[in-house]
């Protein structure tokens, strides 16, 4: 007997590729079936704790059939809730904690999947290098369910791994952080999967990175994204600067009202969580404009208490990614019994950059830089580690 068909979000001819197993709609089908059953039993409100891409199309698919609540747990500990669940379909997306406890998020389904373009893409070959529960993986993971696409998953493998799973796969789609890209590019060697579109989310897309990334895949389109879990996707931009044109400030973009208040971006976005009452939502993001461009200075709650100087660890780290020989860092707080907190800072050199000199070179970029946000510690190191999320996590905000 074949399988019933999918729903209209999902192309019949999707793969997922998983610890070495690929599976089609026919083996969702089946899982879908099964967790039906399981839905309609417990009613309500389900969830369902991390266990990898196929179980989550399948979850959701049973959910929608079933008529209720979804959440996608990212952490198996994770409990639902406690607020009352609402009637019919709808997903729960947990907020990735980077800056504060973790939120559960209420997602109409139909607004998840309102900023996805494109027609039916077979020889399309994503890598999900976000979890596959956080609001930026599902979003990968419906763009090729939605395509037909093959999609490749190794959920809690690190940048090392996922880059060669993109080179053994031939991946030639993939969306990410900007701290995962710059891992990545260190990960490859001579070898690199065939992209034919890079995108980078999550994170502030910095300038050098950006022009790395367009001289390594030259022929990929490159493009940086907005979004978040509380407002949904809300724009990308493609023409390969850092920050977004100023004039969407007055304009808007792509249905989405965008402002200004006290420095800090506001939106107003058709896509926003559900119980959202349709007006402006503050994404505590602080925005500079400088000519005709907007450019992201860091989070308002990621400012640090430096000596009774708010500073943002954000900003310095844009400078030090802007010095010739840095590949990566993260700048954060350190207690101080002074000044209460100082700065420090982790850098990965480019290969074959000499340590005197890349330290005289971070010495003269940040001198410009008020004594409160100059980093007191430099180290040098191979690597940062990055969360769950795919993005750096920092501690001793105040």
């Amino acid at each position: 007997m074949s399988p019933p068909s999918p729903p209209p979000w999902v192309h019949p001819g999707v793969r997922l590729i998983e610890a070495e197993r690929s599976v089609g709609w026919a083996e969702i089908a089946v899982q879908a079936d099964a967790f039906e059953a399981a839905f309609r039993a417990a009613g309500g409100r389900v969830v369902l704790p991390p266990d990898g891409v196929p179980a989550l199309v399948a979850a959701l698919a049973a959910a929608e059939r079933s008529g209720v609540e979804l959440h996608l747990s990212r952490r198996a500990s994770a409990e639902a809730a406690a607020k009352p669940h609402e009637p019919g379909f709808a997903v729960l997306l947990e907020t990735s904690g980077t800056t504060g406890m973790p939120k559960l998020i209420q997602h109409d389904f139909r607004r998840l999947r309102g900023r996805l373009r494109g027609a039916a893409d077979p020889d399309a070959r994503w890598l999900l290098a976000y979890e596959p529960a956080a609001f930026a993986g599902l979003q990968v993971i419906l763009t090729a369910l939605a395509a037909g696409a093959t999609l490749v998953s190794a959920p809690g493998a690190g940048a090392a791994e996922l880059a060669r799973l993109a080179v053994r796969h031939a991946v030639t789609h993939i969306s990410a952080t900007p701290s995962f890209w710059r891992a990545f590019l260190l990960a490859l060697d001579a070898a690199a999967p065939p992209l034919v579109a890079v995108t980078l989310g999550g994170e502030v897309a910095d300038q050098p990175l950006l022009d790395r990334l367009a001289e390594r895949f030259p022929t990929a389109k490159l493009r940086h994204i907005y979004a978040s879990t509380e407002a949904g996707a809300l724009f990308a931009v493609g023409d390969g600067k850092a920050g977004f044109p100023a004039a969407w400030l007055n304009d808007g973009i792509d249905g989405v009202g965008l402002r200004l208040s006290d420095g800090v971006l506001e939106v107003n976005s058709p896509r926003a969580m559900l119980g959202h009452d349709g007006g402006w939502l503050s994404t505590g993001d602080v925005v500079e404009v400088r000519g005709d461009r907007a450019l992201f200075a860091g989070r308002l709650d990621g400012r640090v208490n430096v000596g009774g100087v708010k500073v943002s660890p954000e900003v310095v780290e844009q400078v030090l990614l802007d010095v010739p020989g840095v590949r990566d860092a993260l700048v954060q707080a350190a207690a101080n019994p002074v000044t209460g907190h100082i700065l420090t800072a982790l850098v990965v050199p480019a290969p074959g950059t000499e340590e005197t000199a890349l330290r005289a070179a971070i010495r003269t970029a940040v001198a410009d830089l008020p004594p409160a946000a100059r980093p007191r510690l430099v180290t040098m190191t191979g690597s940062i580690a990055l969360g769950a999320a795919g993005k750096k996590t920092r501690k001793g905000t105040a």
